[in-house]
């Protein structure tokens, strides 16, 4: 059985392509499927619309939160609902085109284990394009794993991967990170990303900024020891710096128009201080972002609430970890 996992936030405008796409695909799988919507707190008509699809075919389920708890947390819910032997995450957009999944299937089926999607081309601004080029990079280059790049969260994983990922307990979840921590067998196909088919990117500036931080904060202790080796740098420099002018000073030697004797150093010296400042504030961000992390984890809240399933067999669990099943009167539209 397939699973194909779909968030959600306030896509009205796509929900009846998306769904017509995904028919006409699922014919060439020759397997049986669900598409399991997650609604990411929408407040547009996206719930009604795909209560709408789902109550005249079976085959569409959907997930809804009690608010918008974002992207990762939307994908970790699919996931954890899905109930196939092969489950693929794509988003909504349509930039992610559904007639590649049975591409991905075919190399699973074939024996890799995860079976993720490069981008080679992307129909987006030079501004977008060039942040992302460099955010994988950078991410490549801190993590303390192989994460590929180019590679987002358009991917067909096998129940293995799904059951290791679902029994991760961190709520605060980068999916494509941990997807490459499982290690075992993957491997990357590489395609074409479209341009959005109907209405704007849900995913701001800010947005992605939160995204990059994830992922870098999630699996990189790089940034701290970058700290201490700035700070054993800038030391080692002003150790040095403050040696040659105390030589300066007692040789009442000149050096490129500089002596000590005869320099007030007013302007060096608030340049050193706004410097010294500047990086120290760097670095105390840096380690803020690291504890403001522990302290959301060691709070143990919940990655989403849910407020309704439609379309599951299976009672409804609020959230991950939840001993308490609600009855089925609560997960109908």
């Amino acid at each position: 059985m397939i699973s194909l996992v779909i968030p959600l936030f306030n896509e009205e405008e796509i929900i009846d392509r998306l769904y017509q796409r995904l028919l006409f695909c699922a014919r060439t799988w020759n397997e049986e499927y669900e598409i399991i919507f997650v609604n990411d707190g929408s407040t547009d008509s996206t719930f009604q619309q795909v209560c709408r699809i789902a109550e005249k075919d079976p085959h569409i389920k959907l997930i809804s939160f009690t608010r918008n708890f974002g992207h990762q947390a939307a994908v970790s819910a699919g996931i954890r609902y899905a109930s196939g032997d092969l489950v693929a995450v794509m988003d909504a957009d349509l930039q992610d085109p559904p007639e590649d999944l049975v591409r991905f299937f075919q190399k699973c089926r074939e024996g890799y284990d995860v079976v993720y999607a490069i981008r080679v081309k992307r129909k987006e601004t030079i501004i977008k394009k060039g942040c992302y080029w460099l955010f994988y990079r950078m991410l490549s280059f801190l993590a303390d794993i192989e994460i590929p790049i180019d590679a987002g969260d358009f991917c067909v994983m096998n129940r293995k991967v799904c059951n290791v990922l679902n029994a991760l307990p961190e709520a605060n979840r980068f999916v494509r990170g941990l997807r490459s921590w499982t290690g075992y067998r993957q491997i990357g196909l590489a395609y074409e990303r479209n341009e959005r088919v109907a209405g704007k990117s849900k995913y701001g500036f800010m947005k992605l900024i939160n995204l990059a931080l994830d992922g870098f904060i999630n699996f990189s202790n790089k940034p701290l020891r970058i700290i201490m080796f700035t700070g054993i740098l800038i030391g080692c420099f002003s150790f040095i710096l403050g040696f040659l002018v105390f030589i300066q000073y007692t040789t009442d030697t000149t050096v490129w128009g500089y002596n000590p004797r005869q320099a007030r150093g007013w302007t060096s010296l608030i340049l050193s201080v706004l410097f010294l400042g500047g990086t120290q504030l760097f670095a105390l961000g840096i380690l803020g972002e690291y504890i403001g992390r522990l302290f959301q984890e060691t709070k143990k809240r919940p990655p989403y609430l849910i407020e309704r399933l439609v379309n599951f067999q299976h009672p409804l669990i609020l959230y991950p970890g939840d001993g308490k099943k609600l009855t089925n009167n609560n997960y109908c539209c």
